[in-house]
């Protein structure tokens, strides 16, 4: 394996990119925030990193304890990644950088189901969470998330939530519409995109509760 490089700097940003600056390093980090994956998971997360790589980036986290490997126990017998505590404190540094990057950023047809709930918790205004605690249960792509919302908090877990407020089916894409691109809700239910049951009020106070950040004017976009 390549020896690692190392910006020889001792600016801790240059440290923290020596640990996590290589192509592919953070996506992987990005994959794991929401819970432990198989390899394969993780490929199917990243596409577009080709085996060989996405293993040498798990190696290198692995041994820079951004992240760990265990193998669950019978019947499921497989290992599995995921972060270390430490890996952990990552998530603020990805919102920060998902903000920045969010005032440029370009339109997609497309959307992985982690990086749309990742961007909730990005884009999150506590202060238009409202008073009282509502509940969702998000299924994208067959994925279950339980998400409570309310009294300046948004918060997103994988798993199923019974007796939820609102439960909403869709692709990640679609709901994305709707949140950032104000696609109106009826609209994605009348051409079967979407469907809900329960009270569409609360779909419509996590609406009001995300914020994108003011695009760059047009004489600062990127080239």
């Amino acid at each position: 394996m390549a020896a690692r490089r190392d910006y020889f700097d001792g600016c801790g940003a240059a440290h923290a990119l020596d640990l996590v600056g290589e192509r592919w390093a953070l996506l992987v980090v990005r994959e794991l925030m929401l819970g432990p994956k198989r390899f394969t998971d993780l490929r199917v997360g990243l596409p577009h990193a080709s085996p060989n790589v996405l293993s040498q980036r798990l190696r290198e986290l692995e041994d820079a304890r951004v992240l760990r490997r265990r193998r669950l126990p019978p019947p499921a017998a497989s290992a599995v990644y995921e972060l270390t505590e430490w890996g952990q404190e990552l998530e603020p540094v990805l919102q920060s950088l998902g903000r920045w990057a969010a005032r440029s950023l370009p339109e997609s047809d497309s959307i992985k189901v982690d990086s749309f709930i990742l961007s909730l918790r990005t884009m999150f205004a506590p202060d238009q969470a409202g008073d009282d605690v509502v509940t969702m249960q998000l299924v994208l792509d067959e994925q279950p998330f339980r998400v409570h919302l309310g009294r300046g908090a948004l918060e997103i877990e994988r798993g199923e939530l019974p007796g939820a407020d609102v439960t909403v089916r869709c692709a990640p894409i679609t709901l994305a519409g709707i949140v950032y691109g104000g696609r109106p809700l009826q609209d994605a239910q009348d051409d079967g995109s979407l469907s809900y049951t329960g009270d569409a009020s609360v779909i419509a106070r996590l609406v009001g509760a995300v914020r994108m950040p003011e695009p760059l004017p047009a004489e600062s976009q990127p080239a």
